[in-house]
């Protein structure tokens, strides 16, 4: 994948081309409505969280490494070795930073859609009421997929979170792109609470700059 691949698969930049792009809000049953209420109940329950994960970008190349999540705001994806990857979220920024070519990228989390799931408070809707839009809710067997993107700018880009059914869990995401890529991220060996150091979420240049 090139950069700005690799950026948008990691939600970090405006993924959709069009400045009016249209939102086209799914067609919710009762059962769904009250489902997305236990849905928003449990993310805005998940504070804190640690995980393996594996990353599929659109063209089938697989990246690897660790996650941790703090809600609100704040996240890291430490890619393993040989990757010159890694992700840092706080501070109301993303911070992409690729050693190999030393560059640094930084992007406003409000402006991504990774910020969707960091928010202090998530409220799912069907018709774009709250900040939140719900454009697509599946159902596969023993499972939950729920499209959101920000009801205001929608442009800035889609989230697709699965889950575990139940009991409801948190096990990845996917973006799309206005091409219709798709980047997926599947977390393993899930640890939920516990607390972390402060400094997993501010980026430290390789000069000692922050």
């Amino acid at each position: 994948m090139n950069r700005r691949t690799l950026l948008a698969a990691l939600a970090l930049i405006p993924i959709a081309t069009s400045a009016n792009a249209q939102i086209h809000a799914a067609v919710l049953s009762d059962a769904d409505q009250a489902t997305l209420v236990q849905v928003s109940a449990y993310l805005n329950s998940l504070r804190t969280l640690q995980a393996r994960f594996l990353q599929i970008g659109p063209d089938g190349a697989t990246t690897r490494g660790n996650v941790w999540l703090d809600r609100p705001g704040r996240m890291r994806f430490q890619y393993d070795p040989p990757s010159p990857l890694l992700l840092v979220a706080g501070h109301g920024v993303v911070i992409f930073h690729d050693s190999q070519l030393d560059q640094t990228t930084t992007i406003a989390l409000t402006q991504t859609p990774l910020g969707l799931l960091l928010a202090d408070t998530v409220t799912l809707s069907g018709p774009g009421s709250g900040d939140i839009t719900v454009t697509d809710f599946q159902r596969p067997p023993g499972q939950i997929q729920i499209t959101l993107v920000r009801t205001k700018t929608p442009g800035d880009g889609s989230l697709t979170l699965s889950l575990n059914a139940a009991p409801l869990a948190l096990t990845g995401w996917s973006v799309v792109d206005a091409q219709g890529r798709e980047t997926r991220l599947l977390m393993s060996n899930i640890r939920l609470g516990g607390s972390f150091d402060p400094a997993l979420f501010t980026f430290t240049d390789p000069d000692g700059g922050k």
